[in-house]
């Protein structure tokens, strides 16, 4: 087996990775680590920040989750990244994007699934589910010009969205009537991995 995906799987950015292993069809192994499974030191040579995921494949090592996720789709799947330098930009800034909504999300995400009911912010989850929602207002907007976020056609520009859209749908929050969100939604729900690798508890 080639391709190693260093991560627990209720990570985020292991989501991502492990999600498109499957899409494009790739034998993989995933390992546990990170969080309730701590570091080893061989893992933290490879890599250093103490974060995860981490993929070994065929021997070359890289961490950083969506450089994997364009790593592994030139390689592997390449139609998941056009060669197209604008269809690809298209899905790359929604890529980068998802940074800027995961900071917006994350109040929301912490108080309900890592703590304990006693030690809720609910404060802060309004605030954060205020702000995911303007942003996601955002994405149904782009999702209203055309149907992935990719372009025509699904790509890894979906990835790292389709992970956090499932966690917005999931928390217990107020969330703005998206129609064309849901709709993305409904169809990423339909894709492969995306049950498996994604749709899993929170907690």
């Amino acid at each position: 087996m080639s391709l190693i995906i260093w991560g627990r799987l209720n990570s985020h950015n292991v989501k991502k990775v492990a999600w498109l292993a499957v899409e494009a069809g790739i034998a993989h192994e995933r390992r546990d680590v990170g969080g309730p499974f701590g570091f080893t030191d061989a893992y933290l040579a490879m890599n250093p920040n103490r974060l995860i995921p981490t993929i070994e494949d065929d021997g070359f090592v890289l961490w950083e989750s969506n450089a994997i996720l364009r790593y592994l789709a030139a390689r592997y799947a390449p139609a998941l990244w056009p060669a197209d330098p604008r269809v690809r930009a298209l899905g790359d800034r929604w890529m980068d994007w998802q940074f800027a909504y995961a900071g917006a999300q994350i109040d929301a995400f912490v108080n309900l699934v890592r703590k304990a009911p006693a030690d809720r912010d609910m404060a802060a989850v309004a605030a954060s589910a205020e702000k995911a929602g303007a942003m996601m207002a955002i994405l149904d907007a782009a999702l209203a010009e055309r149907p992935w976020l990719s372009g025509d056609a699904f790509g890894i520009g979906d990835i790292p969205m389709g992970v956090y859209a499932h966690t917005w749908f999931s928390l217990a929050i107020e969330r703005p009537d998206l129609p064309h969100v849901a709709g993305w939604y409904a169809r990423l729900r339909e894709r492969p991995g995306y049950a498996d690798a994604v749709m899993i508890p929170l907690s």
